[in-house]
């Protein structure tokens, strides 16, 4: 059953999801920047992967925009699509599957609970993204 309405509520950690998403989508790298707490830590994935070999995710505002840089700028299109949302206490879980495109149209499906902690002004502190490198990797598509 698909849920438009899911993350439409005005928790302060869902409110900060949808700017984090919303910004992601247009490419606006200083509004997301924005969003975050300045000492505020991205762990997407959890753990080690090839976007963070050593699994300690990227603390602070140089951390994070060196993961803007390092990664979601070479996607040339993200789809968030949010089947399920549960917030409480600083905290907003999102159930999601985000899409990816490349420039040369290859596609990648990571389907995966993304987990955002917010502060007393509604900022960021922490956004955690459990999802399973190998299995996004196995949806991986064919450029053009």
């Amino acid at each position: 059953m698909k849920r438009e309405h899911v993350i439409d509520g005005e928790h302060p950690a869902r409110r900060a999801a949808r700017a984090s998403m919303s910004a992601v989508t247009a490419g606006h790298k200083e509004e997301w920047l924005r969003l975050f707490a300045p000492d505020a830590l991205i762990e997407d994935p959890v753990g080690p992967s090839f976007l963070d070999p050593d699994g300690r995710g990227h603390r602070g505002r140089a951390g994070i925009e060196a993961f803007w840089d390092g990664f979601i700028s070479t996607i040339a299109s993200f789809d968030f699509a949010v089947a399920d949302s549960f917030a409480n206490g600083p905290c907003c879980a999102n159930v999601a599957t985000i899409t990816t495109t490349t420039d040369d149209g290859a596609t990648m499906t990571i389907d995966c609970v993304l987990v955002y902690t917010v502060d007393e002004d509604g900022l960021i502190t922490s956004l955690r993204a459990h999802w399973e490198p190998d299995r996004a990797l196995a949806t991986l598509t064919s450029a053009r």
